[in-house]
């Protein structure tokens, strides 16, 4: 197992993002950019990967020492502050709303439409004088009738 691969476990496990884990570096003044960062988290065939080194994971851990526990001076209860990251958390606006139901309306609810336009129960006669004439098809030998 990789450092990659550890620093990737305890960031699912203790839902950090990246500025928060920036944070957490600069607790223990180590400087790193998001970007940089973010290369850690790549796959390991994507041109940007980078190899986290055992320096960075260190100090991860110690920040992280200190962003869970607090310092002598300013403990603090690690249950809180996870506590503290999950309603941070953005949560999906659709899990949040109940389901409805589908329901279809009733049927009995039309209104009527003006007559105006094209009504086939209202279909005037037919004019006797057809609009297209008989059309006889000669189409291979003749047929003797």
């Amino acid at each position: 197992m990789t450092n990659n691969d550890i620093f990737k476990k305890l960031r699912v496990a203790l839902m950090l993002r990246d500025d928060q884990i920036v944070e957490i570096l600069g607790l223990v003044d180590f400087r790193i950019t998001k970007s940089e960062l973010g290369a850690f988290f790549r796959a390991e065939d994507h041109e940007n990967y980078m190899e986290c080194g055992d320096q960075v994971l260190r100090n991860f851990l110690n920040g992280l020492v200190i962003h869970l526990r607090g310092t002598k001076e300013n403990p603090k209860n690690p249950m809180d502050v996870l506590a503290k990251h999950k309603t941070e958390i953005p949560k999906k606006e659709e899990a949040t709303k109940p389901k409805t139901e589908f329901k279809p309306k009733p049927k009995t609810d039309f209104k009527k439409k003006p007559t105006t336009g094209f009504n086939p129960k209202n279909k005037k006669p037919a004019d006797k004088n057809p609009i297209v004439e008989k059309v006889q098809y000669k189409n291979g030998k003749n047929k003797k009738s």
